[in-house]
């Protein structure tokens, strides 16, 4: 497994959820979390091969900033 680490601009516990929902929609096998505590919103994926354009691209259309950190 992979874990890839994105920074966010999503704030609330409600746009988490549907941000999730989203990504599972498409990826069903990628685990996916977030900490909205950290200062960079942080996207966390897990997955065997994670397509990181493709999540940011989905974050990105559902109107929210989303950068892979390395």
């Amino acid at each position: 497994m992979v874990v890839e680490v994105f920074k966010t601009n999503v704030q609330k516990e409600s746009d988490k959820n549907y941000v999730i929902a989203v990504i599972q929609t498409h990826f069903p096998d990628y685990k996916i979390n977030f900490d909205l505590e950290d200062c960079d919103k942080i996207l966390r994926i897990e997955a065997v091969e994670p397509q990181c354009d493709n999540i940011v691209d989905y974050v990105n259309c559902l109107g929210y900033t989303c950068i892979r950190l390395d």
